[in-house]
């Protein structure tokens, strides 16, 4: 049984950067959903030796919600309990304190003033800037509690109850907050969980299960060449040996090359796919549709079909995907959570598949999987520097309708922007750079000519995990020449934009 943290997640936007957080200090934690009610977070206990409880933000009102059963729960269980916003007032009034309308909302940075620098707010400094999201706030602490912190809008902006129980009213775990990491780094020192797990810890464990499940039986992987689908097939393989077929879908979306650069980037990891070409049929599928989301449907339907009609063939009952937390949570799959996108090994496959999906992956973030990667001595190129292709293609990378003529302007420029960035050396620090093709066009001059083309918008970004992402501040000579080559190469281009936002409010792709 693992040992480690209990995330219980009220809904809030930040939830899973809590999980996250805990894992870069090596304490593995899971997230566990209110939505269930207290009876399904106790589910948890099977597979889970809980050494602290954290009750993250939400959205509702202490006032209007009925979590207060889960909040005594952690508060009787005996281990450490930490409450974040929501979570701290919920805190709060169960063990009686006021909360109500808070003097003034705080949204964004906002001063926090130490009053007693108690544990978790050990080499904080007397204030510090946190990011605070709220209209409530904890008025009065409970009695018998110890007020730690207040800002303008939070009398009680942080508070102790005896030894082990905490509420604090910023969110430590967006990187804004000053000081984030280390209260949390202060609050695992009462848990006896910290630097206890290592993502590679978890490779037997992971061979073992999908052992245990598929048996005797034959499975297909699904591969595209990335990082995620690549290590989920080798674990998949060390797991079923010859058992293990897996399969790569040529769709007819892929950048310019890409197919290749993925077999080769399969073979190199000892994995020898069966190639199926399909791009006629996903193109078909795809005509006269201009919506991103029903891009990304068709496309998973086709996707699972396509793995279906080959499991039947092959005898197989299993389908190994390399789906990865951040693709759960932007598709909806967590309980609470907003539709970002459709990934489409998510919410884009079919729900009456005939054979059963493992997710070995499921719950471990990118970058994690990558030291995964490492662990399992598969191919530098691959853990470090493969940049993520979108399952879609560039499906998502065309605004609007999908033509034949589309593909083959963001394809060059696409390649163009790699070779550039490539070439000047600096994509080791970077998470993806791509071309995407708008739906706008824009008037220009090309051989003193009036011309009226397309725009090609450029997105250059860094991420640890693709939960957030900056927009890289590439050299001025390399964005010049890439707009140079675009207008030059493509006749059909006449402007080319560099898109400078990060994640949130954007994804990293388009669409």
């Amino acid at each position: 049984m693992r040992v480690g943290v209990l995330v219980i997640d009220f809904g809030g936007q930040y939830a899973h950067l809590i999980s996250r957080r805990l894992r870069e200090l090596r304490t593995f934690s899971l997230l566990a959903s209110a939505e269930g009610g207290l009876d399904s977070i106790k589910e948890f206990e099977k597979n889970l030796n809980i050494k602290g409880i954290i009750l993250s933000g939400g959205p509702a009102s202490v006032w209007e919600a009925s979590h207060d059963e889960i909040a005594k729960w952690a508060i009787n269980r005996g281990v450490p309990v930490l409450g974040i916003c929501y979570g701290h007032q919920l805190l709060a009034k169960i063990l009686g304190g006021r909360v109500g309308k808070a003097p003034r909302g705080e949204f964004g940075p906002t001063t926090v003033e130490v009053i007693n620098e108690n544990l978790i707010l050990k080499n904080h400094g007397k204030r510090f800037r946190a990011w605070m999201s709220h209209n409530d706030a904890v008025l009065e602490k409970p009695p018998g509690s110890m007020i730690l912190a207040k800002s303008p809008g939070s009398p009680v902006a942080a508070f102790k109850y005896r030894d082990e129980v905490f509420g604090i009213q910023w969110h430590p775990e967006v990187h804004h907050t000053e000081h984030g990491i280390k209260l949390f780094e202060n609050w695992l020192s009462l848990t006896n969980a910290k630097g206890l797990w290592n993502p590679g810890d978890l490779i037997n464990e992971i061979v073992k299960m999908i052992r245990d499940l598929v048996r005797e039986s034959k499975a297909i992987a699904a591969v595209s060449g990335g990082v995620d689908s690549t290590v989920a097939a080798v674990l998949a393989k060390i797991a079923l040996g010859d058992r293990l077929i897996p399969i790569f879908i040529d769709h007819g979306l892929h950048p310019e090359g890409e197919v290749k650069r993925a077999i080769s980037m399969l073979n190199k990891n000892g994995l020898e796919p069966l190639i199926i070409e399909a791009s006629g049929t996903f193109l078909d599928a795809l005509k006269g549709i201009k919506g991103p989301e029903e891009k990304r449907r068709i496309i998973g339907r086709l996707y699972g079909k396509i793995l279906e009609d080959e499991a039947l063939k092959l005898n197989a009952k299993f389908l190994i995907q390399g789906t990865i937390y951040p693709d759960v949570i932007e598709s909806g799959a967590r309980p609470g959570a907003d539709i970002i996108k459709t990934h489409h090994n998510v919410g884009g496959l079919p729900r009456d598949l005939k054979f059963r999906v493992i997710e070995p992956l499921r719950w471990f973030y990118k970058d994690e999987v990558r030291e995964i990667a490492k662990m399992l001595n598969l191919s530098e190129e691959l853990w470090k520097f493969k940049q993520p292709i979108p399952g879609p293609g560039l499906a998502v990378r065309i605004e609007g309708e999908i033509t034949r003529e589309k593909l083959e302007i963001v394809r060059k420029a696409d390649k163009i922007v790699r070779e550039e960035v490539e070439s000047a050396n600096i994509h080791g620090k970077l998470w993806q750079y791509f071309a995407v093709l708008s739906a706008s066009k824009a008037t220009g001059v090309k051989g003193d000519r009036r011309a009226y083309g397309h725009v090609i918008v450029v997105r250059i970004v860094e991420s640890r995990d693709a939960m957030t992402a900056n927009v890289a501040r590439i050299p001025w000579g390399v964005l010049e020449r890439i707009a140079t080559r675009i207008t030059g190469e493509l006749s059909s281009v006449t402007r080319v934009v560099y898109d400078i936002t990060p994640k949130p409010p954007a994804t990293i792709e388009w669409e």
